[in-house]
């Protein structure tokens, strides 16, 4: 949702005074006078005292900070506000005279046809030349509205919705035209946490290419993220960052300093200086997708599981602390392996123990789930599984999840 920012001043009494009399009397610390500039709210040394003029000195950049100005100044036109617009009703308010002993007359109300009307908005960038603009699926939930993409210099363009990531929080839109400034991805698998991060989006879906910088804090975080409507999302394996992710900005690129996607900003936690993103190689296997095929394919392993961890294998006498458990669901049609599925044609099989994922060990970090997503519908995968006591590898051709 659009959010409007007022910002209002607050006067206290005993500080309305205090300004008004530094207004008319010079403080004087230790022999030097002390100017107070009231349009600042700062007290200032006089320029005449101070050596030189305020305007002759030049502030000098840290190297890390040219290096982000560069990366900011090189990204602002591929880096987009999305903004829905839609039809909505518009209600008029009218009195009736009612027979009333006391003469009130209660006011009534009456729709009077509909008006267009911004409903949401977030950010996005575009990730081809072509006009493909990834952002959050959040950000384009309206199926009914209609979506303009605003660029860096003010230019509108309509927008399509090509395509919805039915698993994680993505969605690709499309815009016409050629030679847009687009971003490229970076390697999400080799972050290491305390390395630089930018973010860039529609702060609060006001201020557009809104920048800020922090550090990765956290890699393979797994969280519930909610809309604020009583819609919620299991996320895994996503990157925290203390850089400021703020309603708007949802969709927006976080960079690292060579100006690379290492994520997509899509959620922020209710304490400050904790957002997250989504890692950039599960986001570029996506666009991949719907490049080649026009739509998104999700492969699958075809598996319901269980994490095993300390508390898993001491409650279930289990001969490892990671892993995860093939198991049945709930109900008795919530099969271990689903039938003629990946894992089924593999040979797996209900209680066997999945230890690893082309040599990635799976734990709490690193989920099957998550690792199986970062793939492509035709990848050949290698799972160490513990089958009946003994290891053995087993390959696995993943397919297009129906």
């Amino acid at each position: 949702m659009s959010i409007k920012t007022t910002f209002s001043a607050i006067f206290f009494g005993g500080l309305a005074g205090l300004i008004a009399a530094l207004s008319v009397v010079a403080l004087v610390i230790g022999g030097v006078y002390l100017r107070p500039n009231l349009a600042r709210g700062l007290l200032q040394l006089p320029a005449e005292l101070s050596g030189t003029s305020a305007a002759a000195v030049t502030p000098q950049l840290s190297g890390q900070e040219e290096q982000i100005v560069s990366v900011v100044e090189t990204v602002k036109p591929a880096v987009v506000s999305i903004v829905a617009t839609q039809d909505v009703p518009v209600y008029e308010q009218y009195y009736e005279e009612q027979y009333d002993p006391f003469g009130f007359s209660f006011p009534q109300y009456r729709q009077n046809g509909t008006e267009e009307q911004e409903v949401s908005s977030g950010s996005g960038f575009f990730v081809s030349a072509d006009g493909y603009v990834v952002t959050n699926k959040h950000v384009v939930s309206e199926s009914a509205a209609e979506y303009t993409v605003f660029t860096n210099d003010g230019t509108q363009y309509p927008a399509t919705v090509v395509a919805k990531d039915p698993a994680n929080d993505i969605a690709v839109l499309k815009v016409a035209g050629e030679q847009f400034t687009y971003l490229e991805f970076g390697d999400s698998d080799t972050l290491q946490v305390g390395q630089s991060a930018i973010a860039i989006g529609n702060a609060l879906g006001e201020f557009d290419n809104s920048v800020s910088v922090g550090v990765v804090s956290g890699l393979a975080r797994s969280i519930e993220a909610g809309d604020g409507y009583g819609q919620s999302e299991k996320l895994q394996g996503i990157i925290q960052t203390d850089a400021a992710i703020n309603f708007g900005n949802s969709g927006g690129p976080l960079l690292n300093l060579a100006g690379q996607v290492i994520g997509v900003n899509v959620a922020m936690a209710a304490a400050e200086n904790i957002g997250f993103a989504l890692p950039a190689n599960l986001v570029q296997a996506v666009v991949e997708s719907v490049q080649t095929t026009g739509k998104i394919s999700r492969p699958f392993l075809g598996v319901r599981y269980l994490q095993i961890d300390a508390d898993i294998q001491a409650a279930n006498s289990l001969p490892v602390d990671y892993g995860v458990l093939v198991i049945r669901g709930d109900t008795p049609t919530d099969l271990a392996v689903i039938p003629s599925s990946p894992a089924d044609k593999a040979g797996l099989e209900e209680n066997d123990i999945v230890l690893e994922l082309d040599g990635q060990p799976l734990n709490v970090d690193y989920d099957l789930g998550t690792l199986i997503s970062q793939h492509n519908v035709g990848d050949v995968v290698t799972l160490k599984v513990l089958h009946d006591g003994e290891e053995k590898a087993v390959e696995v051709t993943l397919e297009e999840r129906q």
